[in-house]
């Protein structure tokens, strides 16, 4: 009678078994993506012929003191003091409402057009000429636009927070 199985052996693959099956997984990856990776050998020659590859290159070894450099940088006064004020007209546009912005956005694109026309024309200005628009009431809805805009300016200025 034959003896009893005590211990199961998996069965490990040699060295060279398992290099062998790993060459054939990358065979057949190669074969299913022969286009893609011709086309990046070219662009990977392309960018070495021009250059750019060593660069690449030279980046990527240095990264820890271009990190350096770039945090250095970022943390300076100036960059600090912008990247305060861009979050402080943030919050500030989302209290506005989005048609009123785009309202506003438009007339001013329409006003600068306006007024490039109006140094192109190299007009001259007099005093009875400024008495006389205040009658235009696109230029008098402007003006009663630009007074409130100032008034509501100055009591923002006021207010304490």
């Amino acid at each position: 009678m034959a003896k009893p199985i005590t211990t199961i052996r998996k069965a490990e693959p040699t060295p060279e078994e398992w290099q062998k099956a790993r060459l054939e997984e990358v065979l057949q990856e190669v074969s299913e993506n022969a286009e893609g990776l011709l086309e990046t050998v070219k662009l990977l020659q392309e960018l070495h012929e021009a250059g750019i590859l060593p660069a690449i290159h030279s980046l990527v070894k240095a990264k820890e003191d271009i990190a350096k450099i770039a945090l250095g940088q970022l943390l300076r006064p100036p960059v600090t003091n912008a990247i305060n004020s861009a979050m402080g007209v943030m919050e500030a546009l989302t209290e506005i409402d989005p048609d009123t912005s785009k309202k506003m956005v438009h007339s001013l694109a329409n006003g600068v057009k306006k007024a490039q026309e109006g140094l192109e024309a190299n007009q001259t200005v007099s005093l009875f000429d400024l008495m006389k628009v205040l009658k235009d009431p696109d230029i008098n809805r402007a003006i009663g636009f630009g007074l409130n805009f100032l008034k509501g300016m100055g009591e923002g200025l006021k207010e304490e927070k």
